[in-house]
């Protein structure tokens, strides 16, 4: 259901170089995102880019934490995708809420925070103000498809 808007959230991503991908297929029983309220939640959100996975495994074994940071990124980008799907207009955004970043780490890793960042510094480099949230970074085992890194958000719109 996803809308042609010129929004000025999609200016700011297209200054940003990036523009939206389309929604992510769900892999099981979920959809990308749902609406109650005024909030939307978004599932989990891999970081897919150009409809694949760039980069496999730990973070601190086969991923460095750097390029992990930049597959958030692409985990948040993806989420803002799956928001557009439900609400039509990314300028509908009140304000991030909460991200939660999972992390697939190595047993001897601890710079979730970090990698999370990729996700959290996005979001304010699009959204200002608005992108200013509440946040988690759990290290896990291991993530669907292996990989590194697992985003998801909770959003507030008008």
């Amino acid at each position: 259901m996803q809308q042609e808007t010129s929004s000025a959230v999609e200016a700011r991503l297209n200054e940003l170089g990036h523009t939206l991908p389309a929604v992510a297929a769900p892999v099981a029983a979920y959809v990308p995102a749902t609406i109650t309220g005024n909030l939307v939640y978004t599932s989990g959100q891999l970081p897919f880019i150009n409809g694949e996975l760039t980069a496999s495994g730990k973070v601190g074994a086969e991923v460095s934490a750097e390029t992990a940071a930049g597959q958030a990124q692409a985990c948040a980008l993806n989420a803002l995708a799956a928001i557009k799907d439900v609400i039509g207009d990314l300028d509908r955004i009140v304000r991030v809420v909460k991200v939660v970043g999972f992390v697939a780490s190595d047993p001897s890793f601890t710079g979730q925070p970090a990698v999370v960042n990729g996700a959290s510094e996005f979001l304010g480099a699009v959204l200002g103000d608005k992108g200013i949230h509440a946040r988690s970074a759990v290290g896990v085992a291991a993530l669907p498809l292996d990989a590194p890194v697992e985003v998801e958000l909770i959003v507030e719109f008008a």
